[in-house]
């Protein structure tokens, strides 16, 4: 998808952004981006996590983006093992939380906000169908709940690659798999993004949609009936990062887009849709949020995702494919 944001452009230099964000946030980070930076046309292409990795990684003989701003940073570690990235460390960074700094050298890409995965789980017909809301993530294994578990493809998407990766590394691979299993029987459809599996928990169509937390708590909030869960044994995470390709031809204007994205203002323009920001001191969750989500995120390898991301999807595929909805 190609976002445009308002105003001609004038005098300022187009810069081609590839992003996963949600579509809404765009336009809050465009205009904040467009007033630190009058001279900057961004040209947003959006797609889910996996389309912008894959995308990108077909693109390497000829790049046709100058940023990516918002994708995940497990992919972000694939770009820059395959030489993809711009080595380049704004100013700002240092004074960012340690784990959204990139931890391998050259430094090529900075993190923005973080995302955890959580459970929409629609309490009315959860109640009817005599279902308390699980706590633990094997208690998704009850029969009750056959049929009423939608989850995200983590071919797709970010959040569903997290959940996948979360398992394996928190379980084990042997008992990841085992769970992934016995999970599949209760599960209706894997869908095509994060956010659908919520969507699909509070329009009733599932009992338990597994998304990430802050779609959660925004589903809540505008009045869905739904539970934000947080399984008390641990969830994966991911964190969203920019970087700068290395073969852009305005690489002043990348750096200083990239210095404006490490700034305050540019995370609390990330706060209004993340409880986990980059920038110290810098959160507005929501009053529902849940108040121990932080504490629950699980230690992520993020060489490990890195380095087994193809084999994993393979054997997701493999064993779950049938079920996946196109995007």
């Amino acid at each position: 998808m190609a976002w445009a944001g308002a105003g001609a452009a004038g005098e300022r230099t187009p810069i081609t952004i590839y992003t996963a964000i949600e579509t809404e946030q765009i336009a809050w980070i465009d205009a904040g981006l467009r007033r630190a930076l009058p001279e900057v046309e961004p040209l947003w292409i959006r797609g889910s996590t996996g389309v912008i990795t894959d995308r990108l990684l077909a693109e390497a003989e000829r790049p046709q983006a100058d940023i990516v701003f918002g994708l995940a940073a497990s992919s972000l570690v694939i770009l820059k093992q395959a030489g993809l990235l711009a080595a380049y460390e704004p100013p700002g960074a240092a004074q960012l939380r340690a784990f959204f700094r990139d931890p391998t050298p050259p430094y090529a890409w900075t993190g923005m906000d973080a995302y955890l995965g959580a459970i929409c789980f629609n309490s009315g017909r959860a109640a009817a169908a005599g279902l308390l809301p699980p706590q633990l993530w094997r208690e998704l294994l009850t029969p009750g709940l056959k049929g009423q578990v939608a989850m995200p493809n983590p071919n797709l998407s970010g959040t569903g690659f997290l959940l996948v990766a979360g398992w394996l590394q928190s379980m084990g691979e042997a008992a990841g798999w085992a769970y992934m299993d016995a999970l599949d029987r209760n599960v209706s459809a894997y869908l095509p993004s994060g956010s659908a599996p919520c969507h699909a928990a509070a329009r009733g169509e599932v009992i338990a949609g597994l998304s990430f937390d802050m779609r959660a708590a925004t589903e809540k909030a505008n009045g869905a009936p739904v539970d934000v869960i947080v399984p008390v044994d641990g969830v994966g995470w991911e964190q969203e990062a920019i970087a700068i390709l290395r073969t852009t031809p305005h690489p002043d204007l990348a750096r200083r887009v990239v210095d404006w994205a490490a700034s305050r203002e540019a995370n609390e323009i990330y706060a209004r849709s993340f409880a986990v920001v980059a920038y110290p001191d810098v959160s507005s969750p929501l009053s529902i949020y849940p108040p121990h989500a932080e504490a629950r995120m699980i230690r992520n390898d993020r060489a490990w995702e890195a380095a087994n991301r193809a084999r994993i999807l393979r054997e997701w595929t493999r064993r779950y494919g049938a079920k996946a909805r196109p995007g």
